[in-house]
């Protein structure tokens, strides 16, 4: 049982990873932080 999980945990670890590092390589990142920085602004009232 426990060394199920432990492949189970790597296994989501390894996908994890490689769908940040995806992300990253689309500029997916640089998209969600200009959102963040509207939505913040929008909260704050400025923009």
């Amino acid at each position: 049982m426990l060394k199920y999980q432990k492949i189970s945990q790597i296994a989501l670890l390894i996908t994890g990873i490689t769908m940040v590092s995806y992300g990253a390589i689309r500029g997916e990142a640089a998209a969600v932080l200009g959102k963040a920085i509207k939505l913040c602004l929008e909260c704050v009232g400025i923009g």
